[in-house]
């Protein structure tokens, strides 16, 4: 089963943070947003697109017993926490951070002249109270041009690493070009139009912004009408 969700459908939010402002698309139920029908998706509990203005930032704030990965899709996003991890990504650049037994952290835009955009994704850990971490890929477009790579996965050496049963994949294609992802039925998958598009999606049209929770079926096949930005997330939904 597709169900397509168009951006008119997701959750907006917005607001006043340290040193500006945010604009967020909110897929499921976080802060005081809730959604009966979109509390989570298997074993993704958040999926956040947040665009903070230029020198923004989400003051220290704790979690715990999460696992987070954030794709940056415009500028410079910058995470720091208690721990002395200070690092910025690129456009395309993802991150993956284990919080386990707790961490205070921040989300900063790292430019003071553009806003940054960044997707968050928050995972259901495989155990509490992991050892806190952070670490980082670089991605080229090159990379992610015409396939789906595996950048946060449990199974592929070469992704970051991630204590969740989840996978992520970041995938960029040109005008007219076509791609598959082969999911096992067992599992779930959330497809988000980054940018670009629109794209067809077993004959269904996304456009920008939108996104497809997946269930059930076999080989997906997607056909981009211009140059498309995507992120893929396979998760357990047991």
């Amino acid at each position: 089963m597709i169900t397509v969700r168009q951006p008119d459908e997701i959750h907006k939010a917005s607001g006043k943070i340290q040193n500006g402002t945010f604009h967020g698309h909110w897929h499921f139920s976080f802060d005081r947003y809730r959604d009966a029908e979109y509390e989570s998706f298997g074993n993704l509990l958040v999926f956040n697109d947040e665009t903070l203005s230029p020198g923004a930032a989400w003051p220290l704030h704790p979690h715990r017993d999460i696992e987070l990965v954030t794709y940056c899709a415009g500028g410079e996003f910058r995470h720091a926490d208690e721990y002395g991890s200070a690092r910025a990504l690129r456009k395309g650049w993802v991150q993956h951070t284990t919080v386990g037994r707790g961490m205070w952290h921040s989300e900063i835009n790292n430019l003071p002249d553009q806003p940054a955009r960044f997707i968050q994704m928050w995972f259901k850990p495989v155990a509490r109270d992991l050892i806190p971490s952070v670490e980082q890929l670089p991605v080229t477009r090159d990379e992610r041009k015409g396939r789906f790579l595996p950048v946060v996965s449990s199974h592929h050496d070469k992704a970051l690493p991630i204590f969740s049963d989840a996978e992520v994949y970041a995938c960029f294609l040109e005008a007219r070009q076509f791609v598959r992802y082969t999911p096992n039925p067992r599992r779930g998958i959330y497809l988000y139009v980054v940018e670009g598009g629109p794209i067809l999606l077993d004959g269904l049209r996304m456009p920008a912004l939108s996104a497809a929770m997946i269930t059930g079926e076999g080989i997906l096949a997607l056909t981009s009408a211009d140059d498309t930005e995507l992120l893929l997330v396979d998760v357990l939904m047991a």
